[in-house]
């Protein structure tokens, strides 16, 4: 018998433990294949592109935002794993009948190694979730210590565009953009994801660095010009988008990322 709690501090009771896994989170995915669940997951989503060979060995569901609940059913999982806000509530809803989810909710360093310690005690992978564990913290630690005498810098990191949309206070972005000694110019909003205007982006907190990523939205050159014209000599930066916002194993990659962004400013 198995008892566990979800991130929302739901309890999961299992008779043994889940072998048939369909995670609906990219960054959950990744990391249930480096605690060395590859033969328990049976589906994931299009957006979980990491590691690449899962694309072609294991059944796609659908988008995180509009999955395929038929073929979900057909796979017969135990588990599904799923997000508060990579997923929809009612892409959870439609799910919920099918087995147990287990939600998960990162937005801090604390909260990411508390999935790593559920996801190793629920999927009898103890060992292996604190090898990551321990180099997650030393991949902190480390990083800290890269950025101590850094200059700090005022930063806006946008996520969408039409409307234009940035990272706000709560977010595992926002928790990143701190440890790395960046101020993040939109922490004080109430909103997590708020939308902004460009034209007031000045008397907003007026960015010194202005964060573009690949996704969820790409954002181009001509979005790059479009903002820039509206800062005070802001630098725009294109990032990698899975550094700033996938969670679990995958921030190991992320820490040496930042380095070399440091070192660009």
């Amino acid at each position: 018998m198995i008892v566990t709690k979800d991130q929302l501090g739901r309890e999961h009771t299992f008779e043994q433990m889940p072998t048939r896994i369909v995670s609906l989170v990219p960054a959950v995915t990744e990391t249930l294949f480096d605690l060395g669940l590859e033969d328990e997951l049976v589906g994931i989503t299009t957006a979980c592109i990491h590691p690449y060979q899962l694309k072609v060995t294991k059944e796609s569901i659908g988008t995180p935002k509009q999955v395929a609940i038929d073929q979900i059913k057909a796979l017969n999982p135990a588990i599904i794993i799923a997000n508060i806000e990579e997923n929809t509530v009612e892409q959870i809803e439609k799910v919920k009948g099918i087995c147990p989810i287990w939600l998960t909710d990162v937005r801090n360093m604390d909260q990411n190694i508390q999935l790593l310690e559920a996801l190793g005690q629920l999927f009898n992978k103890r060992t292996e979730a604190r090898k990551w564990i321990d180099k997650i913290q030393f991949g902190q630690r480390d990083l800290m210590d890269f950025v101590r005498n850094k200059e700090g810098y005022k930063a806006a990191y946008f996520v969408g565009k039409d409307p234009f949309v940035v990272a706000g206070e709560g977010t595992w972005i926002h928790e990143l953009l701190t440890l790395n000694q960046f101020e993040n110019v939109y922490a004080n909003r109430v909103e997590r994801y708020p939308e902004v205007e460009i034209k007031k982006i000045r008397i907003q907190g007026d960015p010194e660095v202005v964060f573009l990523p690949s996704l969820p939205y790409a954002f181009q050159e001509e979005d790059a010009f479009e903002i820039g014209r509206f800062t005070h000599h802001g630098k725009t930066i294109f990032v990698e988008g899975e550094m700033f916002s996938w969670y679990g194993t995958h921030v190991c990659k992320a820490f040496d990322y930042f380095k070399q962004i440091h070192n660009r400013l």
